[in-house]
């Protein structure tokens, strides 16, 4: 089981991220449209780890995103597959900031969005599932906070 000890908390690198139990954590990725359409992973699947996102933006760049549904946030829960943020893309113009709540950007009910995956299964950014891949924009750079939960 990890942390082990007492005192603060105990960080330690887990595939290629540093895993800090309880803390808050920041991570600005810039995704091409291409890594979108094929499904980028931002946070990886780790064994006794369960992610909780705490917030997320999207900002389109390049161009306005368009051609595809949405971009979404994708994750695990209960062992099935969860959005908790869908990002509609008529919503991604080049350079706006777009934050989970805001108008276009649907978050799931009673707070669920916010709650931990489970266990060992990573989050991704995606295009919305079947229909027109991403397009108009050179890519989206996804801001997302979140708090690595021991499992």
């Amino acid at each position: 089981m990890y942390p082990v000890g007492s005192g603060s908390p105990k960080s330690r690198p887990m595939s290629g991220l540093e895993v800090d139990f309880g803390v808050l954590k920041i991570q600005r990725t810039r995704v091409t449209a291409a890594q979108v359409n094929a499904g980028f992973t931002l946070l990886p699947a780790i064994p006794g780890v369960k992610w909780r996102i705490t917030d997320a933006s999207l900002i389109a760049y390049g161009n306005a995103a368009t051609t595809a549904t949405s971009v979404d946030l994708l994750g695990t829960k209960a062992g099935a597959a969860s959005r908790p943020l869908v990002g509609a893309v008529s919503s991604l113009a080049q350079s706006v900031l777009l934050r989970m709540g805001a108008a276009g950007m649907v978050i799931l009910a009673d707070g669920a969005s916010f709650t931990a995956h489970d266990n060992n299964t990573k989050i991704s950014v995606v295009k919305q599932s079947g229909g027109s891949s991403l397009g108009g924009a050179t890519g989206i750079d996804v801001i997302l906070s979140y708090v690595a939960d021991q499992a």
